[in-house]
């Protein structure tokens, strides 16, 4: 009997689904037996077909494990949304690795932490990013790089628009020592790679995320997990997989959201991934434009941009059948504008890494402005007390609590850490909200200090860390703040030591050097002193109010 709190998926299709007991390597090969003609990728025009991507997966798994990939090593893919990509997630996966991705605009410092927390032997990345691979070589255990050329994927006359680096010298040396191998030699490997014994309840990937109180830890995803989301969000849509189905992948597949719901989706579709490595307006909307895609995942700050080009219309995007927003808060206004000026269905949706990611989205028959949807299939949802953890009422703010097949296995060698979020099969979700009479859920605040700024998770301690070791910087405090375009941006608020002097430009380029650019902030203000509570913690809550001192703002051009 359900219970009066608990908010449960019932817009019309089934509230139970018989998931298929599979891995990701089998949904692909399944995608691939039943579609191998279909076109599985498009890049800048040029097109890989089911078979021929399953052809290459095959030959890399081959490939690492004649390099000496082991079971249930885990491998880190830092990739953008290239063909690459999908053939090396899969291609870890079959060789029996885990896959640990790792966003490409980190610096060395963020690198060093994740490989080294993940215990990562071996790394796939771009040429481009080498230089700071290779840095970070000496503080990991990583024994095995490959690197891939965004080249192999480009026709020629689109080439030169990338920017394309030659080798260095320093690589090919490396590369004589046996450390680093070249993306299209795995690929030559014409040997079947080795039957492995995995499961669906197997490790899958290391999705690394974090919180206000320490650095970023890995949420261990299983195959079960993330092939459960993939069917959720099968049956959610309406439109049936079709050979016309098309979807716009902007969202990086690093990230958790890019990964199931631009990727996995796509497979288990067996639908055509339009990749986008790289989120300009005036390119997306050409891309939509020409190839006609029914989906398109993004987050709010890329509808921001893409309602402000000046010759946006239906034109664009009328092919759209849904446009689905998440990773960070969609502004009412954003949504729709969006919806006014495309004519197409803009739907807000709620999840995080911990559930691989998605838990709420609103239905396409009943979609409300300015919620997140209800439950999806098979997952329970309620509000709880934050300190009690008792369930409330609907209409009472408190913190999401979610339940469903979906949900992590835990942290990688945090056992303290999964103890705190996952209580009696519930995950509490650090998030606060409120559940109306018919099931939605609006979110109202974070009771942790997380900033989300473009999608991207930004800790606020992360970055004070790096403030501190500034030789001016006494305190230093940071917050988010409402942005209209990326959902929030980054401030940082300091107290100089006695008699010292720096700039906001100065402050900025320190962070620069330690910090993805998304990390950086963009305001910075000078105080003589921090609020603080008695037993000396700063007051976080009245830096958001006080907006008595003066500030000064960075705008990079």
């Amino acid at each position: 009997m359900n219970r009066p709190w608990v908010a449960h998926y019932d817009p019309g299709v089934p509230a139970t689904i018989d998931y298929p007991q599979i891995t990701l390597t089998e949904l692909f090969d399944q995608a691939a037996g039943r579609f191998p003609q279909r076109v599985a990728t498009v890049f800048h025009g040029a097109k890989l077909r089911y078979h021929q991507v399953a052809r290459q997966i095959d030959a890399f798994a081959a490939g690492l494990q004649a390099a000496g990939l082991r079971h249930t090593d885990r491998v880190a893919l830092m990739l953008p949304n290239i063909p690459q990509f999908v053939v090396a997630y899969f291609g870890i996966l079959k060789a029996g690795g885990v896959v640990v991705p790792t966003n490409p605009l980190y610096t060395q410092r963020e690198l060093e932490h994740q490989l080294s927390d993940a215990q990562a032997t071996a790394i796939v990345t771009l040429d481009q990013f080498f230089g700071r691979v290779q840095a970070a070589l000496p503080y990991t255990q990583i024994s095995k790089v490959v690197v891939a050329g965004i080249g192999q994927a480009l026709p020629r006359h689109v080439q030169p628009l990338y920017g394309l680096k030659q080798w260095r010298e320093g690589v090919r040396a490396v590369r004589r020592g046996g450390v680093v191998h070249r993306f299209e030699d795995l690929l030559g490997d014409t040997r079947s790679p080795a039957p492995i014994d995995v499961t669906a309840a197997d490790l899958a990937v290391l999705q690394y995320t974090g919180g206000t109180t320490g650095r970023a830890k890995g949420a261990m995803l299983s195959h079960r997990n993330l092939v459960v989301n993939a069917v959720q969000a099968f049956h959610w849509q309406s439109k049936p997989a079709s050979e016309d189905l098309t979807v716009l992948c902007v969202a990086p597949f690093f990230h958790v959201y890019g990964m199931t719901i631009g990727m996995n989706l796509s497979i288990l579709n067996g639908a055509t991934m339009l990749l986008v490595p790289r989120f300009t307006p005036k390119e997306v909307a050409g891309i939509a434009q020409k190839y006609k895609p029914q989906l398109f995942p993004g987050v709010p700050t890329m509808y921001v941009a893409l309602s402000e080009l000046p010759d946006f219309s239906e034109r664009q995007f009328g092919s759209l059948h849904v446009a689905l927003s998440g990773a960070a808060p969609l502004p009412p206004e954003v949504q729709q504008k969006f919806q006014k000026v495309s004519s197409v269905k803009l739907l807000e949706g709620y999840g995080l890494t911990e559930a691989s990611p998605v838990t709420h989205c609103n239905p396409l028959n009943d979609c409300r402005v300015g919620t997140v949807g209800v439950p999806w299939p098979d997952t329970d949802a309620m509000i709880t007390d934050p300190e009690t953890w008792q369930p409330l009422p609907p209409g009472t703010i408190g913190e999401m609590t979610v339940k469903g097949p979906q949900v992590m296995e835990g942290y990688w060698n945090r056992d303290e850490e999964t103890a705190a979020v996952l209580r009696h099969g519930w995950l509490h979700t650090g998030d606060l909200a409120t559940m109306d009479e018919d099931g939605y859920f609006r979110i109202v605040d974070r009771k942790k200090d997380l900033i989300i700024a473009s999608g991207y998770n930004v800790y606020p301690r992360e970055v004070e860390d790096v403030l501190y070791r500034h030789p001016n910087v006494l305190e230093a405090s940071v917050i988010g703040v409402a942005d209209p375009y990326r959902g929030e941006t980054v401030k940082a608020v300091i107290v100089l030591k006695e008699h010292a002097q720096t700039t906001v430009e100065e402050i900025v380029a320190f962070c620069r050097e330690e910090l993805a650019a998304y990390k950086v902030p963009r305001i910075v203000e000078f105080r003589s002193e921090l609020p603080k509570s008695l037993i000396g913690k700063v007051l976080r809550r009245e830096l958001r109010e006080d907006n008595l001192n003066e500030t000064e703002e960075y705008t990079p051009a």
